[in-house]
């Protein structure tokens, strides 16, 4: 199945894992998480394996068989192969867990398919659920729309890496963590611990000013790239080293031009809380 669209839904605040095969239109879920969900067994992973024994010995043969293995970021990381299933094949697996999670959980894949094909005819609604969920989250109109667009950025980056046979997972991961060292002088890993982030996006936690020069060291990547042509990995952590130099350059000369670190510590719950409070000292003023 060839996508690159890997993504993570929510139900009750528990991830899914899920990808979408834009040939079929199709969205698989990993079952090990919807397994998770549904008993709130400490190992679902033994739990489909032992059901998956049963559905075999009862003659569901079939069902198992559409359980299509699929490469997913696992706890640790890395890109591992998990068994999927599509919403149809899903619908039948749930059939054979007890859960009183389970017709909610229905409804939840219904709607989730629905909506992506919506998103496929029209993707400007995917802006717009992705406007209101960062509004609802806190986020701030300016924010979001500097957001919307850093998406719109790393989007033309990773189509670039891709040309320049980049492969999607890890090898994408060290050309970031390029970027992000020649601009931050942090690799990713550090700028999240200094923002006390774990598994949380981190352009989510950003300020605009680290938004916006992030954005800047993806663009000069891509246009370095476009020009440069790199043929293998090391070419291209070089050209990423480049672009996020450039970002690397403005943010040094901004920082002392302010006397102000560009880069905060500051994460997306502190920078709410920021938000909130000169809301309240702006009404209050007017008052």
């Amino acid at each position: 199945m060839k996508s690159k669209n890997k993504a993570v839904a929510i139900f009750k605040g528990s991830q899914i894992r899920r990808h979408w095969d834009e040939d079929k239109e199709l969205w698989y879920f990993a079952i090990v998480d919807v397994v998770a969900v549904l008993t709130n067994s400490t190992n679902p992973k033994i739990y489909w394996r032992v059901l998956k024994k049963r559905l075999i010995d009862e003659g569901s043969n079939e069902t198992v068989t559409k359980c299509n293995g699929l490469k997913m970021i696992a706890s640790d990381g890395k890109m591992r192969l998990t068994d999927t299933a599509d919403t149809e094949t899903m619908l039948r697996l749930i059939q054979s867990i007890p859960s009183p999670n389970a017709e909610p959980f229905k409804l939840w894949l219904a709607q989730v398919g629905y909506e992506r094909l919506e998103e496929t005819a029209d993707p400007e609604l995917a802006i717009t659920r992705a406007l209101k969920t960062y509004l609802q989250k806190g986020y701030s109109q300016d924010w979001i729309n500097q957001r919307l667009k850093s998406i719109e950025i790393r989007k033309a980056l990773t189509d670039e890496w891709e040309k320049r046979g980049a492969k999607e997972g890890l090898e994408c991961a060290i050309l970031t963590d390029e970027i992000t060292k020649a601009w931050t002088g942090m690799t990713t890993k550090e700028y999240k611990r200094l923002k006390n982030l774990k598994k949380e996006n981190l352009r989510d936690n950003m300020t605009n000013l680290e938004l916006v020069l992030n954005m800047l060291a993806e663009t000069a990547t891509t246009e370095i790239s476009d020009r440069r042509e790199p043929k293998n990995l090391e070419e291209n952590k070089i050209v990423a080293h480049e672009g996020g130099s450039v970002a690397g350059n403005a943010r040094q000369e901004l920082e002392t031009k302010t006397g102000k670190p560009v880069i905060t510590s500051k994460n997306a719950k502190m920078l709410h809380k920021d938000n909130t409070k000169k809301s309240i000292q702006i009404v209050v003023q007017s008052q």
